[in-house]
């Protein structure tokens, strides 16, 4: 293991969530790689999902929690470049090895990165106001 990779995993921490015999690939590398990167760039997605918010001009800050949810969710889903720049957030804190592993099964992987994020942002609705 490189001094990269070695630094990478000391700075994130342990797997978050359990890990069994049973658990699938997709389930260890979620609860090994994706939560705790997740949890790391946290304050960096917030910051991130409030730059959107303030260049899409959306009036997201007067919206009902309801409707905040479902702009978190749809903001997500639907912009491709965003989506886009908020996986390589978290790619970017992969190791090599990791990598390796994510490429072999990249669209399932990003469907459970994305989902995950979504429901981080939607848990921390009450954080995202307009920055003064």
């Amino acid at each position: 293991m490189n001094q990269r990779d070695t630094a990478i995993l000391s700075m994130r921490g342990g797997a978050i969530g359990e890990v069994t015999e049973q658990s699938s690939q997709e389930e260890i590398f979620q609860n090994q790689t994706l939560r705790p990167i997740l949890k790391l760039q946290n304050d960096l997605f917030i910051e991130s999902f409030l730059n959107y918010v303030n260049k899409h001009k959306g009036d997201f800050f007067n919206l009902t929690i309801e409707k905040k949810l479902f702009f978190i969710e749809n903001a997500i889903q639907k912009d491709i470049k965003f989506r886009n720049a908020l996986k390589g957030m978290v790619i970017a804190i992969f190791t090599v090895e990791e990598f390796r592993e994510y490429i072999k099964n990249s669209s399932n992987l990003n469907k459970r990165m994305m989902n995950i994020l979504i429901e981080r942002l939607k848990d921390q609705v009450q954080v995202l106001v307009k920055p003064e």
